[in-house]
């Protein structure tokens, strides 16, 4: 293969800048030296973090699914990762050895409001849910438009079990767009079957910025690649005319505006938009802020200005914080109590990883109990564990506040509450330490939108400027997931230098009559 002379400038640190950097290693036969990742926090990783320690308390924002069958590039490129723990075997080797010795198998998925495991067997869908399912599946997406879930649903929809499984699995929201629904409805349909035991999820060993980005970021260091930290993107320069050549890069670095000139042959890829942008921290004490708009918003906002239409519409995601936010909290227990009690009400061994959701609550409610430890520097006698609100601006069941303006105290004693684990609720909250985060972006990528919204991963006219992560435009792939940040880098890569190598196509499961068959039973328990 020949050498290449582009520096390539990645903005962004998050899976999808390390995937396709890695990609550029592996498969380009790029120099790591000439590999620029900038990013605007002091830790790389985006929405894949976790961080924290026993004094302080460990935050993970959000847990990102994993699933065997779905995510065809993100196992193919780490298959080709060494494991930090064990580099004569892969990070995909390591996954898999560790989730066939914890295989998760939810035994309280729903929870009622009276503290009672709810019967999942059943979905509980009438006959028009059914036929508004299957109209969904086969409705051509120009069609359904911005049109939202709930526009196409009728409200019983909202109230069968299927909902209540299918919407806090995913974080869906009844006025997020139809086309997302219908996309995961066909990406995921050989999940539809075992919704309610949630046995399809992979889960890695620990928490994913140490299970997924520690060993990418120490196979890129070992590479050469560069890292510029602290660095915020601010503007890109255009060539003039109708094409789309960047030609000039602004950006702060230690407080000072500062420019790069690209030469003709550089690269820049650009993760647009963020769904863990702004995101505010609480504490036991404090309820976390509602933030407005952080770099990467901005950043995509100034330059799709400069080409209307042509590199996406950023309003469509980023202009609607009341629709796309959501709240989660993460655990931080000294001694094994909660999961003491959470195994014996659960019957699933404590640190499975199964979702329990509380269906009733009014914050919409669900948790999940990890396998312990979560986290590479997490003590044994120290237990962590996460959940999250779809509804934060909704008042509490039992404590009468909104989620939002709750404290990490108030939130876990409405769990508690729900729980009815009344006779250990003082002791657990005195040991306890309750990190609430507010993310106004979370669910920004399920916002109903049109063709257009997304930009192409290589816009149209497009020299040297490509899109990657959850707001470009990847037909029939599903946002919210690992998987579509990595194809989308790898699509970048190739397209940029011209490779001539095969993406790891989607999984067409609505076309295997097996898959099809088993959901249509399932339809009908």
């Amino acid at each position: 293969m020949g050498a290449y002379s582009n520096q390539v400038y990645f903005i962004g640190g998050g899976i999808a800048s390390l995937a396709g950097a890695a990609f550029l290693i592996r498969d380009c036969g790029l120099p790591g030296q000439q590999i620029h990742i900038i990013e605007d926090l002091k830790v790389l990783g985006g929405s894949n973090d976790g961080a924290g320690d026993q004094e302080h308390g460990y935050v993970i924002r959000g847990g990102r699914m994993l699933n065997d069958e779905t995510y065809e590039n993100l196992w193919d490129l780490l298959s080709s990762i060494p494991s930090v723990d064990d580099p004569s075997q892969s990070v995909r080797e390591e996954i898999v050895a560790f989730d066939t010795a914890h295989p998760t198998h939810s035994r309280a998925r729903l929870v009622n409001k009276n503290g009672e495991i709810e019967d999942v067997a059943s979905m509980g869908f009438d006959m028009g849910d059914r036929i508004a399912m299957a109209k969904l599946i086969i409705a051509p997406e120009a069609q359904l438009g911005r049109l939202r879930i709930n526009e196409w649903f009728g409200p019983h929809f909202f109230q069968t079990n299927f909902w209540f499984m299918w919407a806090t699995t995913f974080a869906f929201q009844p006025w997020h767009s139809a086309v997302e629904l219908k996309r995961y409805m066909i990406r995921f349909m050989h999940e539809f079957p075992r919704i309610h035991t949630l046995e399809g999820v992979t889960r890695t060993p620990y928490n994913q910025y140490d299970s997924l980005i520690v060993p990418l970021h120490q196979y890129l260091q070992e590479h050469g690649v560069d890292f510029e930290m602290k660095c915020t993107v601010t503007d890109l320069d255009f060539k003039e005319g109708d094409g789309i050549t960047v030609t000039r890069m602004h950006y702060v670095k230690d407080g000072k505006k500062k420019v790069l000139d690209l030469a003709e042959e550089d690269l820049v890829i650009m993760t647009n938009g963020s769904m863990t942008d702004s995101s505010s921290l609480g504490s036991m004490t404090t309820p976390p802020r509602l933030n407005g708009k952080g770099s990467s918003w901005q950043l995509w906002d100034r330059i799709a200005a400069k080409k209307p239409g042509r590199l996406g519409n950023p309003s469509s995601f980023d202009d609607h914080i009341d629709e796309s936010k959501w709240e989660s909290f993460t655990v931080t227990c000294e001694g094994s109590r909660f999961f003491e009690l959470m195994e014996s009400f659960t019957r699933n061994k404590a640190g499975t990883g199964a979702l329990v959701t509380f269906k009733d609550s009014n914050w919409f409610m669900s948790i999940v109990l990890a396998h312990q430890p979560h986290f590479r520097n997490q003590p044994d006698d120290v237990k962590v564990f996460w959940g999250y609100g779809l509804y934060p601006d909704q008042v509490g069941d039992y404590v009468k506040k909104r989620m939002c303006d709750c404290t990490g105290e108030e939130i876990l004693t409405e769990l508690l509450q729900h729980l009815k684990f009344e006779n250990d609720k003082d002791e657990i909250i005195r040991s306890a330490n309750c990190i609430p985060c507010m993310m106004p972006y979370i669910t920004a990528q399920f916002m109903p939108r049109t063709l257009g919204d997304r930009p192409q991963v290589i816009p149209e006219g497009s020299t040297n400027l490509a899109f990657i992560g959850q707001f470009c435009e990847i037909p029939d792939d599903v946002v919210f997931t690992e998987e579509y940040s990595v194809r989308s880098a790898r699509i970048a890569v190739y397209q940029l230098l011209g490779i001539d190598k095969p993406i790891a196509p989607i999984n067409q499961y609505q076309y295997d009559v097996r898959t099809l068959l088993q959901s249509l039973a399932t339809s009908f328990r």
